[in-house]
């Protein structure tokens, strides 16, 4: 009952209340960001697969430049990362717009996290499994080592809360996300700025 009726009608008091409550901090931040990206924007909107794998529009904050090289090509994330980005993104802030999308139906609280949509065919049947709910802001992967774990280990947890799904499992995801945020841990891969893409393999 909870995963098919009272998850989404709590996700949207939730995100409602919490829009309510820090919009003049989200209006602050993107100002501060549109300076900080020097002209490339405050927000960051891409295209993922949501519930059943439908597409829909993730808002974030952007957190990098659009900055490229002679040849017209973007610059390395670390090196587009600015220091306000850096911190956007430490803190989570980054993840806050996503209320919008929950608010919108098109996401929850706490899910798997949205990917891109060319990943799709690279999944296997039982990791496409992280499509049968809707996708989090939050979710048991980020609990358990966000960007600091392999695709193929944050893939098998984002299937155990799909089987897993209920009030007592978000209260604890909600919990160890709060940990995390305040202790800024598991925001960057072993080797790069931003997670690694997905491959198929790794």
């Amino acid at each position: 009952m909870y995963k098919h009726f009272f998850k989404r009608l709590c996700d949207f008091c939730l995100a409602f209340l919490a829009l309510i409550a820090i919009g003049w901090f989200l209006v602050l931040v993107a100002v501060w960001l549109h300076f900080a990206n020097k002209g490339a924007g405050a927000f960051f909107l891409q295209e993922r697969p949501g519930k059943d794998a439908k597409i829909f529009k993730v808002i974030k904050f952007k957190t990098m430049t659009d900055e490229r090289d002679a040849e017209g090509n973007l610059l390395p994330d670390e090196q587009r990362l600015t220091k306000v980005g850096r911190f956007v993104r430490s803190t989570s802030i980054d993840e806050l717009p996503q209320l919008v999308n929950v608010l919108k139906g098109d996401m929850a609280l706490i899910g798997p996290r949205p990917l891109l949509v060319q990943y799709l065919p690279l999944y296997s049947p039982e990791q496409a499994r992280r499509h049968e709910v809707r996708p989090g802001i939050t979710g048991w992967a980020q609990c358990h080592g966000r960007n600091a774990i392999s695709w193929k280990e944050k893939f098998k947890l984002d299937v155990w809360y799909v089987d897993h799904c209920t009030l007592w499992t978000d209260l604890k995801v909600i919990g160890i996300t709060i940990m995390k945020v305040l202790k800024r841990a598991d925001i960057n891969s072993a080797t790069a700025a931003t997670m690694e893409a997905f491959d198929g393999t790794n």
